[in-house]
């Protein structure tokens, strides 16, 4: 089992149902998935940056990420419909718990001049947007083999119905939000 997973059925849980005087345990909040998605703007001028892009979110993710297309033309980007704009990966289960572990404890310290995540990045639903503007701050990419640093977002989506149910089961998970 995940070293999160179990922090979070042995200690975040009856914290979380303490606080918020859940009834069953079912009404307690849990991460349901993260989303990683990456676009690739210099596709056009680059055709191999797709693949180099999905290798670098493979290695973060440890799953192969789906590339996306362009679902409309826009002539002022010189895009065309169908073509290779960037890519994503969804990650569940241990996968899910093992990649926040290791963003949370390795990756965020490694961000230069890091004071911790903004508290407001919520989106009234209880889940959480987050930008990274580089890709080197995940141990699994070697600096020397990148030939481009590219940002991701990354989407942790809660089942809390609010946001400070979701702030709180987050804060407890280890996210380092500044004050």
């Amino acid at each position: 089992m995940a070293r999160l997973k179990d922090k979070y059925t042995k200690e975040i849980a009856p914290a979380m149902m303490a606080r918020f005087k859940y009834t069953s345990t079912m009404q307690i909040p849990k991460v349901d998935k993260i989303v990683l998605n990456m676009g690739v703007g210099e596709v056009k001028d680059n055709p191999k940056a797709i693949e180099s892009a999905a290798n670098d979110m493979g290695l973060i993710a440890g799953q192969r990420p789906v590339v996306t297309k362009a679902k409309k033309s826009v002539s002022a980007f010189k895009l065309r419909e169908g073509m290779n704009i960037g890519c994503k990966v969804t990650l569940r289960g241990n996968r899910m718990y093992e990649f926040l572990d290791k963003l949370v404890n390795i990756a965020l310290p490694r961000v230069r001049d890091f004071r911790g995540v903004s508290p407001d990045s919520f989106d009234g639903r209880g889940n959480y947007a987050l930008g990274v503007k580089e890709q080197l701050i995940f141990p699994e990419i070697d600096y020397d083999k990148i030939d481009r640093i590219r940002g991701m977002d990354i989407i942790i989506v809660t089942t809390a119905p609010t946001d400070e149910e979701a702030r709180e089961l987050l804060r407890l998970l280890g996210m380092p939000f500044s004050k």
